[in-house]
């Protein structure tokens, strides 16, 4: 659905619910409410029949034409330039950077004659040099690998190179042996991006012809994420699906070695090693971003570095993750650098870099100053970010992923006791919704029964509905008459109104029809993303979850409240706002069943009654990014680097922590 349609839809469905509710109760200009009521349902459903898109089905039916997929590729470029650059200024790469270099790698790993040096900063114009346009970046942890690729991203991206649209993903989120990477890249597309399965504006199978007719650049980060075991037939996979496509792969030194030692080399690549950093370069970074005396403080690390250059802390700032993070611990001027020197506490490159980890964590929360800088929210005490963020990293480690989806927190509660707590609490709320409303009706003896069994009803849809999956559903490509706002909308709407109608009358079998149909057609609206040129972000994905929520309860609230007024106390006032309060509930109930976000609150819920997790929990990870322990990647979170999460994984006091820290 077009986002005028869908504007369109969201006014209309509005307008029936006021207007339904100004023919029941303005009645002192001689309305008959059945008539009007009648008019209003007919009126709908003509409504419904102009902005149905199984009724321009031809528009649609067809695979996408290449009109669709250019009108796809204009909008996601829009989306991803916004959501790059956005975390291009998070992670401070707007400001003056390290220079990094790399030159061609010494490894037999390539088949084609040794690439030109180069620079990062100058990172587009080296790929688009390349004869294929194909280049693998190889490197130790932390040598910039995956800031060469977003770099990448966001160049190719304001260049709007003729190649196609960079889509970077991590290799992380990819499981070889369960699918083909054409698979995943198709739907990683399409859970990062729903409104590709918009059919009215792009067509059918739009995401599948973007990865076929080569319209995307694959930016695939980190094959080294991968388990060894694997590594081999993923990079097998890629050169069978990516043979001559325009790519940009990442992987560390040793272990891109071993998967070319067993599938052979990327076709027609280049592959560069970027270099460990120059020592005068890092002085001078770390000069440029300190103040005189903080930057006096470290004139004898720059000493050290020049009588050492081959020592053990040398070692350890020859990478851009490790200088960063030591400029960020020693620039408050709490801690002086000098003490990098105790060759007692830092005996190695290890423990210099596990240090400079923990630091980051203990110097970026508990401290006003750092808050103020990053203008988060509030100032998290610096134990229980340590103990929130090692459970995290526990969860992820033991689940071999890299990448906290919010709505795969459900997995960090067991299957069981998240179906119970799920299906209890909407049991709870809406039997007791229904009972309320019962127990000030004509028959307040039905009230414990009535309630029960709605409450019954509504925990059993609940139970059926945990188990299925909360992964975005891929797109079903051809709108089925099943499908249709008009059928769905007014067989629903039917159906109920007339047992309402055999029960009450005709004025609360039209209400109730005509609420049920309203509702349908609003969730129709809310479930259509139009909205392609949207960067994809957590929040985002969560707010689009939010808002079918609370639309749908308003709806079934107003309906409740109408219906109660008409057919428990046409008299009392007062159980117009009883059967609203009432609607509310059951229809909150209702609208959460099928929707990732309730069981994500569900999940949030437990973990933090247990101190696991902050109640705030989406705050403090977006607080986590602003303060550079996590990054974002489209609808995902990661932390900054993997060595930070594999640091607060391994405390093996971390668990200890999480039971004995308040």
């Amino acid at each position: 659905m077009s986002r005028l349609r869908q504007q369109t839809l969201l006014t209309g469905c509005v307008l029936a619910a006021l207007l339904a509710t100004a023919g029941l109760f303005v009645t002192e200009y001689g309305i008959d409410p059945q008539t009007w009521l009648i008019g209003l349902v007919l009126g709908f459903l003509l409504f419904l029949a102009v902005l149905d898109p199984w009724l321009h089905r031809r528009r649609a039916a067809g695979p996408s034409t290449d009109a669709d997929l250019d009108a796809a590729c204009a909008a996601l470029s829009v989306a991803l330039k916004k959501q790059w650059q956005d975390e291009c200024r998070a992670r401070g790469l707007d400001a003056d950077a390290l220079d990094v270099r790399w030159t061609a790698t010494q490894l037999d790993v390539s088949d084609l004659p040794s690439a030109p040096p180069g620079r990062v900063d100058a990172v587009v114009g080296a790929f688009e040099r390349q004869p294929n346009h194909r280049v693998v970046v190889i490197g130790a942890p932390g040598t910039g690998k995956s800031t060469v690729a977003m770099l990448l991203a966001v160049g190719l991206l304001d260049r709007g190179s003729g190649e196609g649209v960079p889509l970077l993903l991590p290799l992380s989120t990819w499981d070889p042996a369960a699918e083909d990477v054409r698979t995943w890249f198709t739907r990683r597309l399409h859970e990062d991006h729903p409104a590709l399965r918009n059919t009215e504006l792009y067509g059918s199978y739009a995401a599948d012809l973007l990865v076929e007719q080569r319209r995307l650049i694959p930016i695939l980060d980190g094959l080294d994420e991968l388990p060894d075991a694997k590594r081999g037939d993923a990079l097998a996979s890629i050169n069978r699906a990516f043979p001559t496509t325009p790519m940009l792969l990442t992987c560390r030194t040793a272990e891109f070695a071993r998967a070319v030692n067993r599938a052979g080399p990327v076709p027609g690549a280049d592959v560069v090693e970027l270099h460990p950093l120059d020592l005068e370069d890092v002085a001078r970074y770390l000069r440029a971003g300190a103040d005189p005396v903080t930057a006096a403080g470290w004139e004898p690390i720059f000493l050290h570095l020049r009588a050492e250059p081959e020592g053990r802390l040398a070692d350890a700032l020859s990478t851009p993750l490790a200088v960063w993070l030591a400029d960020v611990v020693y620039s408050t001027g709490d801690a002086e650098p000098s003490e990098l020197l105790d060759r007692g506490r830092f005996p190695d490159r290890r423990s210099i870099e596990d240090h400079l980890v923990d630091s980051l964590v203990d110097r970026s929360f508990g401290s006003r100053d750092a808050a103020h800088r990053a203008r988060v929210s509030q100032v998290w005490r610096t134990a229980h970010a340590r103990r929130w963020l090692g459970f995290l990293a526990h969860e992820m480690r033991d689940r071999g992923i890299r990448e906290l989806a919010w709505w795969e927190l459900r997995r960090s509660v067991g299957s069981t006791w998240l179906a119970l707590l799920g299906a209890i609490t909407l049991g709870t709320i809406g039997g007791f919704g229904v009972g309320w409303l019962m127990a000030y009706a004509s028959t307040p003896d039905l009230a414990p029964i009535t309630g029960l069994g709605a409450g019954v009803a509504v925990a059993a849809a609940a139970l059926a509905a945990s188990n299925r999956t909360v992964r975005e559903r891929t797109a079903r490509q051809h709108l089925g008459l099943w499908r249709s706002l008009l059928l769905s909308s007014a067989v629903l709407g039917t159906a109920v109104g007339l047992v309402f109608w055999a029960l009450y009358g005709a004025e609360a079998g039209l209400v109730v029809g005509l609420g049920l149909a309203v509702a349908t057609a609003l969730r129709f609206a809310l479930s259509s993303s139009a909205e392609l040129s949207t960067a994809s972000s957590p929040k985002w994905t969560m707010s689009r979850d939010r808002t079918a929520v609370w639309a749908g309860s308003l709806v079934l609230g107003v309906v409740f409240g109408a219906a109660a007024a008409l057919v428990f106390g046409p008299n009392q006032t007062g159980m117009v706002g009883l059967g609203l309060a009432s609607g509310l509930m059951l229809g909150f109930a209702l609208a959460v069943l099928h929707l990732r976000w309730w069981w994500f609150t569900v999940a949030r819920v437990w973990l933090a009654l247990r101190g696991k997790l902050p109640w705030e929990l989406m705050q403090f990870l977006e607080d986590a990014r602003a303060l550079g322990v996590l990054r974002q990647a489209g609808a995902c979170y990661q932390f900054r680097h993997a060595l930070v999460q594999d640091r607060l994984a391994d405390q093996p006091s971390a668990r200890e922590r999480a039971t004995t820290s308040v």
